[in-house]
């Protein structure tokens, strides 16, 4: 299962920002808990504990990566039900994420930005949050869990054609 998706690199000042979108026929306070509560973050991407709250660090357990580890994620800005800046450092490098959701007609948008110092590495980056995304689509929709394999490496070549052309 993939969604339909058209993401997109953008060039910036610093780099480059990844984007990657959704749309929901929810409420965005309904979209939001899903991406901020504990007990809904478990169903796509892993749950979470501690004190959440800009200046913080959560710990997130990465539940559908090999090993399960448990990373800290710092809580840059917090804006409900609009905007979560959150970032991160493990060997792969710092990460740096915002979720950003806005709602028009009774329809959530969601956008992913993953602020990138450049655009290495995006072949890999990419298929890895869309298959998170489709992960979220699929625990609110309740339809069948996508396979990794359907995104790495089979659209590996779709993002580094986005950062050849940056």
């Amino acid at each position: 299962m993939t969604t339909d998706s058209t993401p997109r690199l953008l060039r910036t000042a610093e780099g480059s920002d990844l984007v990657l979108t959704r749309t929901f026929r929810a409420p965005i306070d309904d979209v939001w808990a899903s991406v901020t509560e504990p007990e809904r973050t478990a169903r796509w991407f892993g749950p979470w504990e501690g004190q959440a709250a800009p200046g913080r660090t959560i710990k997130v357990r990465l539940a559908f990566e090999e090993e399960t580890p448990w990373c800290e994620m710092h809580i840059d800005l917090c804006e409900p039900p609009r905007l979560l800046a959150v970032s991160t450092s493990d060997e792969a490098g710092d990460w740096h994420l915002e979720l950003r959701l806005s709602e028009t007609g009774g329809r959530t948008e969601l956008q992913l930005v993953q602020h990138l110092t450049g655009a290495e590495g995006v072949g890999e980056i990419g298929p890895g949050w869309e298959y998170y995304l489709d992960m979220l689509v699929a625990s609110r929709d309740g339809t069948a869990t996508p396979s990794f394999g359907d995104y790495y490496p089979a659209r590996k070549a779709q993002f580094e054609e986005l950062a050849a052309g940056i």
